[in-house]
């Protein structure tokens, strides 16, 4: 173990993920402390940052660069309940704030139920689904750029939009929501709601990484699907392209398009990351092949020959 001004620095056979496969760092460091983080960044500026490794899929090769998880103060969170401020560290794990304040009557984060995300990892995708999305509770964010600068931004000058926020180039350190102090038993109501139709429209019990695709814009008329709004300028469905195109159960190996939601892969025993990326490969083919759709990955691919740096998640790269 190699030890950088109190940063422990050790190797990580595998890199955590919720697809359980996929491979490892040399490099692995748990960050405790803002100090910490910036002698991460000392150690290496390309380091990447790891989520809840929700949607997140590590190449069996792994990574070369030093990876880290928050711990610690940058993993804590305060709220004030008679106004509805959340400060939060961006290691922060979203369903167990989302759990604390739906208890103290705060109404917002019930909407993000059954994502599972870190903090940093939900605000640089902009996590959310068909009830709500994180920006909408933003009011500021705090990181570090690659060059251990403090920053913070606020909302107005966050790009955020569907399934993406601008913040990748920076290393989040935490952020401030405001949300609306509300009854608690209605608040209660809504997350069970939220919970209840993920549960029956989501293999929630097997492994996988969320939703593998955004739902694209179509970029020209798909008659085949003007029964779905399959208009130029309309977005769609993955799943549902990913459905009609056939695909529910195909396998690559030991990876397969769930029969649950086509927009959901899943992993069996002896599977590999490989198998995963071949998969989506196919699908992508197929879909492109059948409506001339081209799919964008929402899993992050983390490889020795990628180029994102940043954290996710389900995240940048591990939600």
């Amino acid at each position: 173990m190699l030890v950088h001004d109190e940063l422990a620095i050790s190797p990580l056979a595998q890199v955590p993920t919720w697809f359980g496969i996929g491979g490892g760092s040399s490099r692995f460091a748990n960050v405790h402390s803002a100090e910490q983080l910036r002698r991460a960044v000392d150690v290496d500026p390309a380091l990447r940052v790891l989520g809840d490794g929700a949607n997140l899929l590590v190449d069996d090769d792994g990574v070369d660069e030093l990876v880290i998880a928050m711990r610690g103060s940058l993993a804590e969170w305060t709220i004030d309940a008679a106004k509805g401020i959340v400060r939060v560290g961006a290691g922060a794990n979203l369903p167990k704030l989302i759990n604390e304040t739906v208890r103290l009557g705060l109404a917002g984060l019930e909407t993000l139920g059954g994502i599972p995300a870190s903090i940093g990892g939900a605000l640089v995708m902009n996590a959310g689904g068909k009830f709500g999305e994180i920006e909408q509770y933003v009011l500021r964010v705090h990181a570090l750029t690659r060059d251990g600068k403090e920053v913070t931004l606020e909302r107005k000058d966050i790009a955020f939009g569907y399934r993406r926020s601008g913040l990748n180039e920076y290393i989040l350190t935490g952020c401030e929501l405001q949300l609306l102090p509300d009854d608690p038993a209605a608040v209660r109501k809504r997350q069970k709601e939220v919970m209840a139709y993920k549960k029956t429209s989501q293999p929630m019990a097997e492994k996988s990484a969320g939703c593998t695709y955004k739902n694209p814009t179509l970029e020209d008329d798909v008659p085949e699907l003007f029964d779905a709004n399959g208009r130029a300028g309309r977005r769609v469905p993955a799943g549902m392209l990913i459905d009609r195109a056939g695909l529910k159960g195909l396998r690559v190996g030991g990876a397969e398009v769930s029969a649950v939601h086509a927009n959901f892969f899943v992993t069996h025993p002896g599977a590999t990351a490989r198998d995963v990326i071949g998969l989506m490969s196919e699908v992508e083919r197929r879909v492109m092949d059948r409506f001339g759709v081209q799919l964008t990955r929402e899993v992050v691919v983390w490889s020795k020959n990628a180029t994102g740096k940043s954290t996710t998640g389900k995240s940048g790269g591990g939600r």
